[in-house]
């Protein structure tokens, strides 16, 4: 009789935990979905600064113009144009750091993952609040870049 109702025991306990499990797997799932499908876009202007495509984005590359990557250490660590200066918008993008990397009136392109992001917009305002005069919001980031088949670096500048 004991061996039975622990037996009985186990399995409630044991059914109650898979139910937990896959309500919480079906929260997360449902979570990601809406993520994925939630449509966001960054603005495409950026008051004060230049949106370009990535053949813009090129032909500033190749004119010497200072490139700014505002993404996490991972991603920028994987890929990202030759050159360009990390500044992550989460903990390093502030006014001495860009500062340290590029006058104010010189060219800066600042980009991030692409359309998906905002953290390139966000750059890009601030530059120009901080008053930079030539900013180029590169909406399309290093996706569009990678896209064209343009060069690209990996590890830490």
């Amino acid at each position: 009789m004991k061996i039975g109702s622990t037996s009985s025991n186990f399995s409630i306990s044991h059914n109650l935990f898979i139910n937990v499990l896959l309500v919480l797997a079906s929260l997360f799932l449902s979570s990601s979905a809406r993520a994925d499908k939630s449509g966001y876009r960054s603005p495409q202007l950026a008051e004060g600064a230049i949106t370009i495509s990535a053949d813009e984005a090129k032909w500033h590359f190749d004119d010497g113009s200072v490139f700014i990557d505002t993404r996490n250490p991972r991603f920028f660590a994987r890929r990202h144009v030759p050159g360009a200066h990390h500044l992550d918008m989460k903990d390093s993008f502030t006014k001495e750091t860009l500062a340290a990397v590029a006058k104010k009136d010189q060219p800066i392109v600042i980009y991030s993952s692409g359309v998906k992001y905002g953290r390139a917009h966000k750059g890009a305002l601030l530059a120009v609040s901080w008053g930079y005069k030539k900013v180029y919001y590169f909406r399309g980031g290093i996706v569009d870049w990678k896209d064209l088949g343009f060069p690209m670096d990996s590890g830490k500048n």
